[in-house]
């Protein structure tokens, strides 16, 4: 399909621009004011991470991803809630700093000398997504280990290792899958041979289980993949990174990976069971950021992702930093079809609409669905800014449901919390950390997820802009 040419961009900056300041103060759980009413089954803690600090010294980091990262939680229960924000402390970033400069290589931002580029390591920015896992509490960055927050305050307790069981890179994107009791991820290694380490971790089990590994063909880019209840999926997109104008200081890693479409994606399935028995094979180029559940059935495995043709998103989520975008957004939801025994992925066009952050019910995990979640835009329009509106598709019919939050609302992920006791797949709430930019204001949106167009049924309104997060998670109350 031709591209279609975006419309022309606005002449003032964006309102939504303010988003993108520097987190302004940091603080333990107190008392915010709520809006509405909160559903009285509602109760546990919502934390988000994402970048909130977008420079060092008098240096702007040079891509959206290098943001230093901070966390937010909202503690919602007896029909008030408590808010936490703060900022992630790794010894990088303490380091940088401390020096009032930035000393390490990152996503989008360069390290300074060749010396740092070749031995100074990357940073960890602990900016990307949260994970909880048996009463502990973590913040991911794809390019390096686990960092510890105190469950109670968010206050960093340092990076981890999980008893000598991961790293040097654990990714930002664990994936549950409900009938294994156990949550499933990876890490990159880049050395000789890039290779892809697999990781199990039981939900009520301590100990990290280390699956095996398998290499990579050559310095590709994985941020995330996809499990089911007997696999999981990588589907690597054809980019290489040009190592030697890295190492250069030719440009920044994300400057330096190359679109190959002659390479196609490589569909890698790994057997849980049987992680050496990896059947591989390529498909069509495409590249995808997000993976919003996969399920198997007669067969073949299904998976729900937002699909692009190329790689072009990452110029656009650079450039979200600056204001209006000059490239064209265009993540689509699909359905992939995966027939591992004739070695064939054949993919479908679930809707027009551009959109990302797809989830599904955690009590779906790993198995058939019916309805996902996103963040996505209203329509051409808006495609230079943030997505401006919240999304439930029903798979089985291929119904939208839109939802805007209001005129200059710019919504983050949206997290399905389940209705104690519910039966339906969408009877429960979304969660969603908005930002109005018109009245330069944070808040948590509660959507009724069987009926988001009715909008939220309350609000959480943060006293300070907390900026766009990436990923969270919800803690229940025990």
């Amino acid at each position: 399909m031709p591209s279609l040419a975006l419309p022309q961009s606005p002449p003032a900056s964006p309102s939504w621009l303010k988003a993108f300041r520097d987190l302004p103060h940091t603080y333990g759980f107190q008392p915010v004011k709520v809006e509405g009413r909160l559903p009285p089954e509602l109760e546990g803690t919502l934390v988000r991470v994402g970048p909130v600090t977008f420079g060092v010294g008098e240096q702007r980091y040079g891509h959206w991803f290098d943001g230093d990262g901070g966390v937010l939680a909202v503690r919602l229960g007896g029909g008030e809630a408590r808010a936490a924000a703060r900022l992630i402390e790794t010894p990088s970033i303490r380091a940088e700093r401390t020096a009032g400069k930035v000393l390490f290589s990152n996503y989008g931002t360069p390290a300074p000398t060749l010396w740092r580029r070749l031995f100074g390591g990357v940073k960890n920015a602990a900016n990307t997504s949260a994970m909880t896992w048996n009463g502990r509490l973590f913040a991911l960055v794809e390019a390096s280990r686990p960092t510890e927050l105190l469950m109670d305050d968010l206050r960093t307790l340092g990076e981890t290792d999980l008893d000598g069981l991961v790293g040097p890179a654990f990714s930002a994107h664990p994936h549950p899958v409900v009938p294994r009791k156990a949550s499933y991820n990876f890490g990159v290694r880049y050395g000789a041979v890039t290779w892809l380490d697999l990781y199990e971790l039981p939900d009520d089990k301590p100990a990290v289980r280390h699956l095996g590994g398998l290499p990579l063909p050559g310095t590709v880019l994985v941020h995330d993949f996809i499990a089911t209840a007997n696999h999981l999926v990588f589907l690597v997109a054809p980019m290489r990174m040009n190592l030697f104008r890295t190492m250069m200081g030719r440009g920044s890693l994300s400057e330096n990976f190359e679109w190959k479409p002659e390479l196609g994606t490589e569909v890698i399935v790994v057997p849980i069971d049987r992680p050496s028995k990896a059947v591989r094979f390529q498909a069509e180029p495409f590249h995808a950021w997000h993976f919003g559940n996969g399920f198997e059935q007669g067969g073949r495995i299904y998976i729900d992702f937002v699909r692009y043709p190329d790689f072009r998103t990452n110029q656009w989520l650079a450039e979200q930093m600056k204001g209006w975008a000059n490239t064209e957004i265009d993540g689509t939801l699909h359905r992939a079809t995966l027939d591992v025994k004739a070695g064939t992925l054949h993919c479908e066009q679930v809707s027009e609409r551009r959109c990302e952050f797809p989830g599904v019910s955690p009590l779906r995990a790993g198995i058939r669905h019916r309805y996902v979640y996103l963040a996505g835009h209203v329509g051409r329009e808006t495609w230079r800014g943030p997505q401006d509106a919240v999304i439930k598709v029903d798979m089985d019919t291929g119904a939208e449901t839109v939802v805007r939050l209001g005129d200059e609302h710019h919504p983050s992920e949206p997290l399905f919390i389940p209705r104690p006791g519910g039966k339906a797949e969408d009877d429960g709430w979304l969660l969603i950390q908005g930002y109005d930019a018109a009245q330069d204001q944070s808040y948590i949106a509660v959507l009724d997820a069987k009926t988001p167009q009715s909008g939220p049924v309350a609000r959480v309104v943060l006293e300070h802009v907390f900026p766009f997060t990436f990923h969270g998670t919800w803690v229940p109350k025990r």
